[in-house]
């Protein structure tokens, strides 16, 4: 009778152990993968808010290159010969 009740324990203990890290690795996925949504959402957040602080204050850094970008443009445009408009029928 001894040897029945360790078994039933043994088997009820087992079963427990099973039972709760299936919980344990449920709980630890759902919550990792909740963890990481909100982290996503945060980091988000503060790249919104970060991103144009950082850009103007590179701004004076990028002026020169701006312009010169600018200057290019300026005369790839006025290189262009104009398209006639098309004519209406």
């Amino acid at each position: 009778m001894l040897k029945l009740g360790v078994l039933v324990a043994a088997v009820i203990g087992v079963f427990w152990l099973l039972t709760g890290g299936l919980f344990k690795l449920m709980f630890g996925f759902v919550g990792a993968v909740f963890g990481g949504l909100v982290g996503l959402f945060v980091a988000g957040m503060l790249a919104l808010f970060v991103v144009p602080i950082v850009l103007l204050a590179l701004l004076p850094l990028l002026l020169p290159a701006l312009f010169i970008a600018a200057l290019v443009w300026v005369i790839v445009r006025a290189a262009q010969p104009e398209h006639p408009a098309p004519a209406a029928h």
